[in-house]
């Protein structure tokens, strides 16, 4: 009979044991392999968590790559710092900890595994040679924590400039602007802070000449139309052919992790819609669900469809946006007007529903902000009227035209053991030919109860990734469409006390309502300690919070995977070799918004 796993609730590591859910079954195979040597940390989220020891990880992580289901995919890899953490007890000693989030495909299931490092041996062996999109995601945590990555092939700064001093998210890092001095620039400082800019070829591993000729840099960015945002990369050209790239981030950042440390669970909800800032809702998404799974909150089922039905509408103004401009990108000046005028009609949905357009921040923890006004079916049915033939001309006019088809057929093509191998996920990942969606494979909100099919690609190139784009606008439809016909009655939010305030009539009648609205409104909840994630299929790809509570009225550590972040770093190894006006037909094609990179 299988053994039982310490509950989630409870704050203590345990040895590896045997586990009846499918997603656990790789505890006994690491196990088998390693013995009692690891460590199981419970956690609020359906899969395991497992501490190691520096010297084992390298081993650790190849086996989980090789297994016969392996984990093919580094999904994310970040850092904590644990110094000022209170409610820890039952982990190992840590005052850094670095956690790899692997994914498998074929399991449909994840594993995380983290490393404990002590605040004078911050270093670990770099996993580059293992996935290769681990490059950037080491370079980030050096970046903001100070942790060396040895054998990193180029370890610097990535979001940060050069001359930065200091690394933001350990926690003696002041989170407010008003907690630094007052910032000066003068003529000195200025030049100093362009020179950092300056690209030196060698430093990259690029050669200026070879014996015949001399090589030209192109400088794209950082502010260019066709680079979609404020994101610099430089070519390596032999006359037309980029015989490499380097792509340059960090322009759009923020510090929107930094930002979570210093904000309430509630008001830090405004800040996700600035992530991904096309995505709307969708980034309140899995957020509001990470807070709940640590608060144990169930949602309404109406609350569920809701979310829903708004998320799809974000999806649709999402693809409308990028196929208006992916198609001006490739010399058609004229669908963008019309398809901005079909995001107006979603949008005036969104704002009668809302009361905003883009950033509505609408979504609550436990709930929405208040509930559907009346007439919202008469607008969504007259959208769901006019959409769909709408969709049907822009497929006429535009996508089956012959010179769309010659420039992005068989351009920037890669299969899916590329994909996976750089973290690709979304419409990039199943352009492939990987029919692999988080709505059907691991269904929230009710998406299990939803009839709607995951439209895939077989090329794996820049058409196929508009043409599936195509296809989800017309099974968000789908979706929409099933929502408006089967809207559960019921509340709009959950009656929980760590969940959006009651309502102010019953603050009337009872003082322990009265306590727990003026808490919640002042001071904001506080989260039981514990750690939880919640992955959605966004607009782009997969995109996730990972949420660190030390039962506390904000987060102690919040992470943001975003899926841009990892599909700017495949570009190299996708367009080398290739001509410019290909380049342009990647870029677009990617569907990246350089916040939701940056953060």
């Amino acid at each position: 009979m299988a053994e039982t796993l310490t509950p989630p609730s409870a704050a203590s590591s345990t040895p590896v044991v045997n586990d009846a859910r499918p997603a656990f079954a790789v505890l006994n195979e690491l196990r088998d392999r390693f013995g009692d040597t690891l460590q199981f940390q419970p956690t609020r989220e359906d899969f395991p968590t497992v501490w190691v020891s520096r010297e084992q990880l390298t081993d650790v992580l190849m086996f989980l790559r090789t297994l016969p289901r392996p984990y093919v995919m580094l999904y994310d890899l970040s850092a904590v710092d644990e110094r000022l953490r209170q409610h820890r007890e039952g982990l190992p000693a840590s005052d850094f900890t670095v956690f790899y989030h692997l994914m498998s495909i074929e399991r449909n299931s994840d594993i995380r595994i983290k490393v404990a490092l002590k605040e004078g041996d911050l270093n670990c062996p770099t996993a580059t040679r293992i996935w290769p999109n681990a490059n950037w995601y080491e370079r980030e945590v050096w970046d903001m924590f100070g942790i060396v990555f040895q054998g990193h092939p180029h370890l610097h700064r990535i979001l940060l400039p050069r001359y930065w001093e200091g690394h933001p998210l350990r926690k003696e890092y002041s989170a407010r602007a008003t907690e630094f001095d007052p910032y000066r620039l003068n003529a000195a400082k200025q030049d100093f802070e362009q020179e950092q800019l300056r690209f030196n070829p060698e430093e990259w591993g690029l050669t200026r000449s070879d014996r015949d000729e001399d090589f030209m840099f192109l400088n794209l960015g950082p502010n260019h139309p066709s680079a979609h945002g404020a994101f610099r990369i430089v070519l390596q050209l032999d006359g037309e052919e980029i015989l490499d790239c380097i792509p340059d981030i960090g322009y759009h950042h923020r510090g929107a992790e930094k930002m979570a440390e210093r904000q309430t669970w509630h008001s830090y909800i405004p800040y996700t819609d600035r992530i991904d800032y096309l995505g709307g809702v969708m980034n309140n998404l899995p957020y509001v669900m990470s807070v709940e799974k640590l608060a144990g909150i169930t949602v309404p089922d109406r609350v569920n469809t809701i979310r829903i039905m708004m998320t799809e509408f974000f999806r649709i103004t999402s693809h409308l946006l990028f196929l208006g401009t992916f198609i001006q990108d490739m010399g058609g000046m004229t669908p963008i007007f019309f398809m901005f005028t079909d995001r107006m009609k979603a949008y005036d949905v969104i704002e009668a529903v809302t009361g905003f357009r883009m950033h509505p921040a609408w979504f609550r923890i436990g709930g929405v902000a208040h509930d559907l006004p009346k007439g919202w079916d008469r607008l969504v049915r007259e959208f769901l009227d006019w959409m769909p033939k709408r969709l049907d001309e822009y497929t006429k006019a535009a996508i089956k035209n012959t010179v769309l088809i010659g420039r992005t057929r068989n351009v920037a093509q890669y299969d899916a053991r590329q994909a996976l191998a750089w973290g690709v996920t979304g419409p990039s990942l199943r352009a492939t030919g990987v029919d692999y969606d988080l709505r059907k494979k691991r269904p929230y909100c009710g998406y299990e109860n939803f009839d709607f099919e995951v439209p895939l690609g077989h090329h794996g190139d820049a058409y196929d990734r508009c043409l599936v784009r195509i296809e989800e606008m017309r099974q968000s439809l789908r979706i929409i469409r099933q929502c408006l016909d089967n809207m559960p009655a019921g509340p709009y939010k959950a009656d929980h006390p760590l969940a959006v305030p009651p309502p102010k009539d019953r603050t009337l009648k009872d003082i322990e309502t009265l306590i727990t609205h003026f808490l919640s409104v002042s001071w904001g909840p506080v989260m039981p300690e514990g750690e939880s994630s919640m992955m959605v299929e966004a607009t782009k790809g997969i995109n996730s919070y990972y949420l660190t509570s030390d039962r506390s009225t904000m987060s102690y550590r919040t992470r943001i995977r975003t899926p841009s972040f990892a599909h700017l770093q495949q570009m190299p190894s996708v367009i080398n070799g290739s001509m410019i006006p290909d380049l342009i037909a990647y870029l677009a094609s990617i569907d990246f918004v350089m916040a939701d990179v940056d953060r």
